[in-house]
């Protein structure tokens, strides 16, 4: 089923969605990788705030290319969401509301989802340059000397992404190869 969720992402909307649902994102989104989240880590550990307002956001593992001229932001595919996976429960705890990346995740993460009533999303890989085409505005927010790991700020209309685990703990990854095992 394909849905047009507007953000920020409710709890109310969350709850309604399903592992393999097509979704169209509208609205406010952030990136962070690798290093930006070792830096927020490094930051709560330190008992200081982040550097954004976690609380209902979705985080978007891609680091940009350069933009061309005219355009807010180059090549923006997914980057793999496992080298986030030991700093996203503590961060969803916090209320961060979904994720949006590439591959598998771990099952710590999939219990963070199931608590905190998040969700992680999958965008295409491969398709960094007709995602960029879904953002319309991108500035960077916070930990600037990271280049294209800095955290930024995008506004997205209609970004399209498919639901891979849901609020309740159904992982599209697993209940399609088991799907697929069952064909003759």
């Amino acid at each position: 089923m394909e849905k047009q969720i507007y953000l920020p992402l409710e709890k109310e909307v969350i709850e309604e969605l399903r592992a393999g649902d097509y979704v169209k994102l509208t609205g406010t989104i952030y990136t962070a990788r690798d290093a930006a989240h070792k830096r927020m880590s490094e930051t709560l550990d330190r008992g200081d705030e982040l550097p954004i307002n976690i609380e209902g956001t979705i985080i978007y593992y891609m680091g940009p290319s350069p933009a061309r001229e005219g355009r807010p932001i180059g090549s923006a595919g997914p980057t793999t969401a496992s080298r986030m996976d030991k700093y996203a429960p503590r961060l969803m705890d916090l209320g961060m509301r979904g994720m949006i990346g590439k591959g598998k995740r771990t099952e710590e993460v999939k219990n963070a989802i199931v608590r905190n009533k998040g969700v992680y999303f999958a965008a295409v890989g491969g398709a960094g340059a007709l995602l960029s085409k879904k953002i319309l505005s991108s500035k960077i927010v916070a930990y600037e000397d990271l280049g294209t790991e800095a955290i930024r700020e995008l506004e997205v209309e209609d970004f399209p992404v498919i639901v891979v685990i849901d609020s309740q703990g159904n992982n599209l990854y697993e209940t399609a190869t088991e799907e697929w095992r069952r064909l003759p």
